[in-house]
């Protein structure tokens, strides 16, 4: 279960516990999410004390002393956006010290989090850039916008053969794909392999190309969106391609919502981006701001992986749950069963992945907020999830085989 415990403040997620069951369903096919990724113990980094900028004998080196004085007071200059960020921190901070700190103790009693051992230390090591030379998908989605767009009569869910232990190179690029069965699949694209969970279903378009998800006549209970944000660090990596607030606007959410459908967004600790789909996507969409939860990420050995009071990274990310506000106020929907309200503030607490920008899946956490078996939608998604349909121009990325330890070779 991915649920190792849960409190009043929120939960204690294992990841790779819930990622390895989704592939054994069925009888699966024997792959395993590789534990490399979660084989974090230490913190990214620490803070030097403040203390070490004091004077600690009239004899200390004058020079020294004035560069630590500069130095402390540049530190003290923050513009606008780290001002407005320093003060959301005050707000929220003990609110995740508090609750993360029950989480983590009972991580340490159900066995999930630990002190590491010596052989451990010396194992750790980051292997998430390992295959990204592999992954060709935005590419190939930008091609796509040179070939003849397909008419509305084509836009079908290529449903994969159950019969068929190995589906050879087809078109995921014009159509949903969808795997059916209760057991995983192997997919081939571009000569390179991925592994779809069962139950699940995708496609890979960028955002000029949604039109597929748009015919399908599904509506969903829940949709989760990553948007790639646009900021500096992006800009400088060029790790992949940001979008401006007005193209995520242009996201069509009520199109594929269902009544009541509960909106999920991701967003940066940087408080505009926070604001923006608050007081502006939010109210865009029709969709009515309930809560700002968070995703607290610690090491296995119980630590924050950024200090709490670092400036320029935290220890967490945002997430800003809303619902769909439906203009249908029949008798029918009204008897329909209530559900529960959604809390204003829960913490997630988790062992970050470390492939760039892993978000741990919300299903387990989500489930008591909506109806049963409603349709679930990832937008921006760069893996699957059993029983969710994703969409991305890298959607696939992170289901490459050689994220998985194979069966038969045991690596």
């Amino acid at each position: 279960m991915a649920v190792v415990c849960e409190s009043a403040a929120g939960w204690l997620l294992d990841e790779l516990a819930l990622v390895n069951q989704w592939y054994r369903l069925g009888g699966g096919l024997g792959y395993r999410l590789r534990d490399d990724f979660f084989r974090l113990y230490k913190p990214y980094f620490s803070l030097a004390p403040t203390e070490t900028c004091a004077p600690k004998s009239d004899s200390q080196d004058h020079s020294a002393t004035s560069r630590c004085r500069k130095k402390r007071k540049q530190s003290n200059t923050y513009n606008q956006g780290e001002l407005d960020a320093l003060e959301y921190h005050k707000k929220i901070s003990n609110l995740i010290l508090e609750g993360s700190r029950l989480l983590i103790q009972e991580g340490f009693k159900k066995g999930l989090l630990h002190s590491p051992s010596g052989t451990e230390e010396e194992k750790c090591k980051m292997v998430s850039e390992a295959y990204s030379n592999k992954s060709v998908l935005a590419d190939l989605c930008d091609m796509t916008k040179d070939m003849p767009c397909v008419s509305f009569p084509e836009y079908s869910v290529n449903v994969l053969d159950t019969g068929c232990p190995f589906p050879q190179d087809g078109d995921y690029l014009s159509h949903i794909t969808e795997n059916p069965s209760d057991c995983p699949q192997i997919i081939k694209l571009m000569g390179e392999k991925y592994l779809l969970p069962p139950r699940s279903s995708f496609l890979l378009s960028d955002i000029s190309c949604m039109e597929p998800l748009l015919h399908c006549n599904k509506k969903y209970g829940i949709i989760v969106i990553d948007p790639p944000w646009e900021n500096k660090s992006v800009k400088r990596s060029k790790r992949y391609n940001a979008l401006s607030p007005l193209k995520i606007k242009q996201l069509p959410i009520p199109a594929l919502a269902a009544p009541d459908c509960l909106v999920i967004t991701w967003v940066t600790n940087r408080q505009k981006h926070l604001r923006f789909v608050k007081e502006e996507l939010y109210p865009h969409w029709s969709v009515r701001s309930l809560a700002e939860w968070h995703w607290v990420k610690v090491t296995q050995s119980g630590e924050f992986v950024f200090p709490i009071d670092s400036i320029h990274k935290k220890p967490y990310e945002i997430l800003v749950l809303g619902r769909l506000m439906s203009s249908e106020n029949s008798t029918a929907r009204e008897l329909e069963t209530v559900l529960p309200p959604i809390p204003e503030h829960k913490i997630i607490v988790s062992v970050p992945c470390s492939l760039h920008s892993h978000k741990p899946p919300l299903s387990e956490v989500l489930k008591e907020f909506v109806k049963p078996d409603v349709g679930c939608l990832e937008l921006f998604a760069r893996n699957l999830q059993p029983g969710w349909t994703s969409w991305g121009n890298e959607v696939l990325k992170f289901q490459h085989v050689d994220y998985f330890i194979s069966p038969k070779t045991g690596n």
